[in-house]
């Protein structure tokens, strides 16, 4: 008989989401099955995802209840067939980007954006435990589990978008919509480890004032116009090299007047809508490139995470709640008032 654990679930689909969300104390321990790994959990994070998965998504069965969570660090307790048990004892964060492989040849992978998500497709990360395939997780030794919990999926998904696909260095103008996320504050802190000059944009004030304490050199109040005027005249009526945005349909105009000739826009989600208008002939005309990106492989995340192992980047955490409080913390998160990653702490 399978033994029971602590776990935060979500009962039923639907919008809101928190109202939903409930604590228990009897929820099935998972086992571990070839390749995998339990990690006795010490600290979960939310992020946009959870709300996603809880309001229910297309062609996803919801399993009702179920656990979310893509973001988990804690300590290995079992493992699967074909694993080394050395493995146990030892800390861990985890990659919940699990590669698909292709059903036509096995062992390759169909494109690089074939994932099947912990927390979406699978049982997550909130709850006292979880499992993941070994090829998932990397060590994060003596990192504190809070702070691991909260780095872990939004600066894989930073490292991606500015590293791999923009590849930003020294130098350059770096322009992040809607600061106060946990990816657009990733954002925020990989330009500046790379050596960018950079611009965030957001609608509320105290979140800029926040964001120039983190080292912003420019911030921009959204108000619902064209804010680009404000960031060519910061840059010297230039424009900017490269602009992540979460944002989306709102302000994708926008976000392509701000680039200079050349620029690039990497777009990893659109909280506004995804039907934005853009301008074909200012892509062309100015060799604009626009980028779609999802997550990230494991040896982005090797890369990205030795950053916080070397404490080269802290997270941004906005507020740790215990398990029996989730409904606060999912309430918090879809509010849309945090700055910073929010964190369930398993500790307890």
């Amino acid at each position: 008989m399978p033994l029971s654990m602590r776990a935060v679930i979500i009962e039923r689909p639907g919008s809101p989401v928190s109202p939903n969300v409930r604590f228990v104390e009897d929820w099935s321990e998972p086992t571990a099955r070839t390749g995998e790994v339990i990690v006795r959990t010490e600290a979960s994070a939310l992020n946009h995802l959870d709300l996603w998965v809880g309001r229910g998504l297309p062609g996803i069965a919801f399993g009702e209840p179920r656990v979310s969570g893509s973001d988990g660090c804690g300590v290995v307790e079992a493992v699967g067939e074909g694993v080394d048990a050395g493995w146990i004892g030892t800390r861990v964060l985890l990659n919940a980007a699990v590669r698909e492989p292709s059903p036509v040849h096995p062992g390759c992978v169909p494109n690089p954006g074939a994932y099947r998500m912990i927390g979406e497709h699978d049982p997550g990360c909130h709850a006292g435990c979880f499992a993941a395939p070994l090829l998932n997780i990397v060590e994060v030794g003596s990192t504190d589990p809070i702070e691991a919990a909260a780095y872990g999926l939004v600066h894989l998904t930073a490292w991606r978008m500015l590293h791999t696909l923009a590849g930003v260095h020294r130098g350059m103008w770096a322009l992040v919509t809607g600061i106060g996320g946990g990816v657009a504050i990733a954002s925020l802190n990989l330009c500046r480890h790379f050596g960018c000059r950079t611009i965030v944009t957001s609608r509320h004030r105290w979140k800029l004032d926040r964001a120039r304490e983190l080292g912003a050199d420019e911030c921009i109040l959204d108000t619902g116009g064209d804010w680009s005027p404000e960031v060519r005249a910061a840059t010297g009526k230039r424009g900017v090299d490269v602009c992540v945005d979460s944002v989306g349909g709102a302000i994708h105009a926008t976000c392509l007047r701000s680039l200079a000739r050349g620029g690039v826009l990497v777009t990893c989600g659109c909280t506004t809508g995804s039907d934005a208008t853009t301008d074909l002939a200012r892509v062309f005309w100015n060799q604009l490139t626009i980028h779609g990106s999802t997550m990230g492989d494991m040896h982005e995340f090797r890369e990205a995470t030795a950053l916080l192992r070397n404490r080269s980047i802290r997270p941004v955490i906005d507020s740790v709640h215990r398990p029996e409080d989730a409904t606060t913390a999912f309430e918090r998160l879809e509010s849309g008032s945090q700055f910073g990653k929010i964190v369930i702490d398993w500790r307890a």
